[in-house]
């Protein structure tokens, strides 16, 4: 009865650790908006976005040249593209990018009722055309910035709604504070019913090896679901899309090593501490 009682409770604590770990991160760094605009921050120092935005860039700002006849004085669409590529490598990028990616990310998991206004999920480029040079070299062709220049985020299949993740906002927190907790409960039960605490340690251990090789083995099943989603977008889009979500799959990563190395950890300390017991015991 106790065996039975100690197995249960670990499959609950290994059920409640593969659900708390993705859980907590995806909480942390995409359904918490300022979690969300650090990713963005920390992917805008990449060269392969700031290329892709440097590309998007230039290309809305030889559209609103052409859009208001582009002057008297030739375009060369080479010097457009060097100052935008000049603007992402500089410092006033990263935030700027950010700042985007946060209004984006309210559109989408902020209530309806009191997010940001629009019918489509887009993200704003026209602060960043606003940035020194590149305001100067428009002004040389007397095109004025406007206030809001939108670039969407998906271009084909079901649009998504204004706040269609509201509720994962609402009730995210409390599904990764309740799983872990739920987590950490579970293996304290499970120490507490093992009548060999060093079994059980290592039982636990082994429960964390598992969840880490099943988060590596679903991150990897979820790329093939992600490259889908992002074939939606336009070219531009996606290649910054793209370096979002490998930064994101990086941080992914980095938490199931750490949930792999406290599992070898334990499976090491309930190791030591069997044979501890068993030395005693012949003392």
């Amino acid at each position: 009865m106790r065996f039975a009682v100690t197995a249960l409770l670990w499959l609950a604590t290994t059920v409640s650790l593969a659900v708390a770990v993705p859980a907590a991160w995806t909480q942390l760094h995409v359904v918490d908006a300022d979690g969300y605009a650090a990713l963005a921050q920390q992917a805008a120092g990449d060269p392969a976005l700031q290329s892709a935005m440097a590309a998007e860039l230039s290309d809305r700002a030889m559209s609103l040249i052409g859009a208001h006849g582009g002057g008297r004085q030739p375009v060369d669409s080479s010097q457009v593209h060097d100052a935008a590529a000049a603007f992402t490598a500089g410092p006033a990028f990263p935030p700027l990018f950010a700042a985007a990616n946060r209004a984006a990310h309210a559109w989408l998991f902020a209530d309806p009722r009191a997010g940001p206004n629009g019918h489509q999920w887009a993200i704003d480029v026209a602060p960043m055309l606003k940035d020194g040079a590149l305001q100067r070299l428009l002004s040389r062709h007397n095109v004025a910035v406007p206030a809001d220049l939108n670039v969407p985020l998906t271009e084909s299949g079901p649009p998504p709604r204004q706040g269609q993740l509201s509720r994962l906002s609402t009730w995210g927190p409390w599904l990764s504070l309740g799983a872990a907790a739920l987590a950490a409960v579970c293996a304290l039960l499970t120490l507490a019913a093992a009548r060999r605490r060093g079994k059980a340690l290592t039982s636990l251990g082994v429960s964390a090896l598992l969840v880490g090789a099943a988060g590596w083995a679903g991150t990897e099943v979820g790329d093939r679901r992600v490259d889908e989603a992002l074939h939606r977008s336009s070219d531009g889009v996606r290649r910054v899309a793209e370096v979002m979500v490998a930064h994101a799959e990086a941080g992914v990563h980095q938490w199931l090593n750490a949930t792999l190395l406290a599992g070898a950890a334990l499976v090491v300390l309930g190791v030591l501490t069997a044979m501890l017991g068993g030395l005693l015991k012949k003392g």
